[in-house]
This record gives structure tokens, sequence and C-alpha cells, in this order.
């Protein structure tokens, strides 16, 4: 009797062909380092058969100088086997939650009504603070907002959380060509959602990731934890030698932070607040700098938690009546604008130009002999990047930025558009600003670009990066059907 074979599974065969692929590419990326590494031996040798074929004071101590070329050619060779290797981003991804999840002022004012939990001066409140806010109509509200009956619950909280972290997941292994299994260390990053067992778990799980996968749950970090987390895999990609690919996802899940009681500022986070999901693979890989994006060239963590204001700018609690909430107080803007700067005097000898940085060390000089007569000019950052993504935080934070840093309009373009389309995704927000810059098509390769955000304790990240080749937009981005109405007058 004869028996039809039964075809391959399609899934099974491209796992296959894409380990081979990666075999392929790590034999290449080994005989690359043995032939860079003969040929330096080659040209070294016949560098040193030159200078001694003329140069009789050499001849005449052959064993010392060939001694002391042995010394430089073996601290050369271990200088490129130990130097850091690089942290590439090779793509990322951002959710775009359906459209029938807009969150406009009409579905916001229904809902809350819906609720019957407010006075009407809280209502009055929130409205105005919407409509001064800079955000606009095309938000995205958590599902629950939607149901019939609705009530924020841990399951509702699962489930805007799955469908930001799994479709932008899908999208990033799709368009990447990546196989889970080739993926070493998972980060995921939720800012006051932490539910058990964890949601870096849960990807496992859903991805069906090896075993001997590195994790990190990264929790409380508020809207800085998406640099955080960034920061945390280049840390790992560099000195781990057994680490290749880094996979980082960066959310959080806004339905059980909705704060249904009167405290004033307890209720601007749900003015602000917004659903956002990202994700992104980085690799140390060099043999993938031809398909990467980017590549990071500085970091910088600085946090300020020490000073009880700057701890408490951002802070969650209960109210009188037992509601917890976040309470966004007055000073946050100040304590924003204070940091900013101490951030700034660690990060400016790093990515300014001499030209800049020789400007601001006279300024400064001349005002401490001025005794407070005269400041220190604020250096023009535009001349370290070309491109920046601000902390897309609020209007006001937007603005206290531009202040400190004395930036025109058209720096901070991106920022505020980002800010009216999808609002505060809280760690993701750069992330979609970055798909701003690539929708517009403003990005060339060679151009550096800077991200900054801030976080509650109070915390100031900043990644810094080289662009590897220029941008486009793609299918996925989040910007793709409507990047031809941007910009806006927001503000």
């Amino acid at each position: 009797m004869h028996i039809n074979p039964q075809p391959p599974c399609p899934e099974t065969s491209t796992s296959k062909a894409l380990q081979i692929i990666n075999m392929v590419e790590q034999v290449l990326m080994n005989t690359q380092k043995l032939q860079i590494a003969f040929l330096a031996l080659l040209s070294f040798i016949a560098l040193l058969h030159t200078t001694l074929s003329y140069t009789p004071i050499l001849n005449a101590h052959l064993p010392l100088t060939l001694s002391c070329a042995l010394c430089a050619l073996l601290s050369l060779l271990y200088h490129l086997h130990t130097r850091p290797r690089p942290t590439l981003l090779l793509d990322y991804s951002c959710y775009k939650p359906p459209s029938h999840h807009h969150c406009t002022l009409a579905a916001a004012e229904s809902f809350i009504r819906r609720g019957a939990l407010f006075a009407p001066e809280s209502i009055d409140f929130m409205r105005n603070i919407y409509l001064k806010s800079g955000l606009g109509n095309q938000t995205y509200a958590p599902p629950f907002i939607f149901h019939e009956d609705p009530i924020p619950t841990l399951n509702s909280a699962m489930q805007e959380s799955q469908q930001g972290i799994f479709s932008s997941i899908d999208s990033l292994l799709s368009k990447t060509r990546t196989d889970p299994n080739q993926i070493d260390i998972l980060i995921v990053t939720s800012g006051s959602f932490s539910p058990s067992p964890s949601l870096s778990s849960l990807i496992v799980n859903r991805y069906k990731l090896k075993p001997d996968v590195k994790t990190y749950n990264l929790s409380g970090m508020g809207c800085s934890s998406g640099v955080i987390s960034i920061d945390l895999a280049a840390n790992v990609l560099r000195t781990c030698k057994k680490v290749r690919f880094a996979l980082v996802v960066i959310t959080e899940s806004i339905t059980l932070n909705w704060y249904p009681g009167d405290n004033r500022p307890m209720l601007v986070s749900n003015c602000l607040f917004r659903v956002g999901c990202a994700a992104a693979i980085l690799t140390n890989d060099p043999s993938r700098r031809r398909v990467a994006k980017m590549e990071l060239v500085h970091s910088l963590r600085t946090h300020h938690g020490a000073d009880d204001s700057a701890y408490r700018a951002a802070f969650q609690e209960e109210d009188d009546e037992g509601h917890t909430g976040i309470s966004l107080t007055k000073d946050l803007i100040r304590v924003a604008g204070l940091n900013l700067r101490e951030h700034m005097r660690v990060l400016a000898p790093r990515v300014l130009p001499l030209s800049q940085l020789a400007s601001y060390v006279y300024s400064a000089a001349k005002a401490a002999v001025s005794r407070g007569e005269s400041k220190p000019v604020v250096p023009d950052f535009t001349k370290a990047f070309e491109h920046m993504c601000i902390h897309t935080g609020g209007k006001a934070v937007i603005e206290q930025v531009r202040r400190v840093l004395r930036l025109g309009e058209e720096v901070t373009e991106p920022s505020r558009m980002t800010l009216n389309r999808f609002g505060n995704t809280s760690s993701s927000l750069v992330f979609y600003e970055l798909a701003y810059f690539e929708a517009k098509g403003r990005v060339k390769r060679g151009d550096k670009m800077w991200m900054i955000a801030f976080g509650t304790g109070f915390k100031v990240g900043s990644l810094v990066w080289k662009w590897l080749r220029d941008s486009s937009l793609e299918s996925d981005n989040p910007w793709e059907d409507c990047i031809d109405r941007y910009p806006l007058k927001t503000w």
C-alpha cells in the first residue's frame, strides 16, 4: 500500500532554515575574524622586514627588536579581541490599537458619565485638562472603557497588555525574520502593572523561548523605563560573549491605573495616559551591521531620588477615600527642569563638539569670577545631534525641555505631534517619536539621534544612536496611514 508522505510543517521548515542561516553567518563571522588577524600579522611582518632592511641599528639589536614587535602585535590582537562589541538595533515595532478604541473627547465623557463616579467639579476639571493637554482625538484608550459594563479588572488589564505585547512582537519577529529560539535575553518593562506569573513569563510561554533564555522584568520605573531597558540590554550585550540577541518589550497597562476619586493631582493621569507598546531587537553581532537600523553610541542614566521633592514629584498613593492613584504634583515640571540640567552636565562632555564645550567652559569660568552677575551659556545641543526624541510626558514637560535647552519649535515637533496622535504612552513614547521621524523620511545614514525620557523616582535617561541606513516608511509604522496630515498646530 502506497502512503503519501506528509508535507513538512512550514514553521518547522522556516525554523530549520533560520538555524542554518545563523550557522552560516557565524562561520562567516569567525572566518572574517581569522582573515583580519592573518592580514594584520602579514602586514606587520612586511613592515618589520622593511624596517630592518633599512635600519642598521635595529639589525644590531635584532632579539630586542623582535621581542618589542611581538609584544606590540599581541597587544593589538588582545585589544581587538577584548574591545566592547557594538550594540545594534536591528529593528523595532510599535503597537497600533484598532480604530474603534480611539479616545475622543466625546468617548471619554461618555465613559465618565456612565460610571457615575466623579463629582461634577471633577468632570469639569478633567475636561479642561484634556482640552489644554495637546492630545488629539486619535489617541487610544484601553478596551475596558468601551465595554458595556466598564469596570477595570485584572482580566481587562491582561487583555490590554496582551494585545499590545503580542502585536508588537509578532510584527517585529516577522520583519526581522527572527526565530524566537534565537533570543538570548528578554527584558520586559511595565511601570505599574506586574502580574504573576510575570509578563516576561507570559512571553516565554507564548513564543516557546528556549529554556536558557535570561529574563528580566522591570517595574516601578515610570516613563523612563523604555530608555533604561535598552541601556540594560546594551550592558549585557557588551559583556557577555555567549549572548547575541536581546528582545526588549516596552509596555504599560493603564487599566488598573484608572483613578476613580476626586483628588485633582491624581485626576491628571486619567487625562494624559494612553495605550501604547513597543518591542525592539538588539544584537552585538557585527555581521548584522549591514541590516541594522542604528548603533547605540552613548547611554546615560541619572537618579535624583535622594532629593525629597524629586522623589515625590510623581507618586502612587491612596487618597482620603482609599482610592489608589498616581499623584502628579505641580512641582513635577520644576523637578524635571532642574534634574534635566544635572543630567546634561554629565552628558555634555561625552557628546558635544569641542567648540561648544570650549564656549561652555569659558562662560562657566566667567560666571564664577563674576560671582553670579553672569550665567553660563546653554550649549547648543543641535550641534551634537541631528534629531531629538524628547519625552512626550505632556505639554508642560515638552515646553520645559524646550526652555531649558533653548530649542526651536521645529526640534520639538516630533514630540508635540506624538503627544497629539498617541498621548502619553509612558515608557514606549520615544519609540512612537522614532517612528514619526521614519515616516517623515528625515533621517539619513550617519545622523545622530538623541532620546531622552523622565521617570518616577526621579530618573532621567538618555540614549544616543547613530543611524546606519536611511530611514523609510514601513508597513507596520503606526503613522503609516496619517503622516501626511502632520505636523498640526497643536498649541
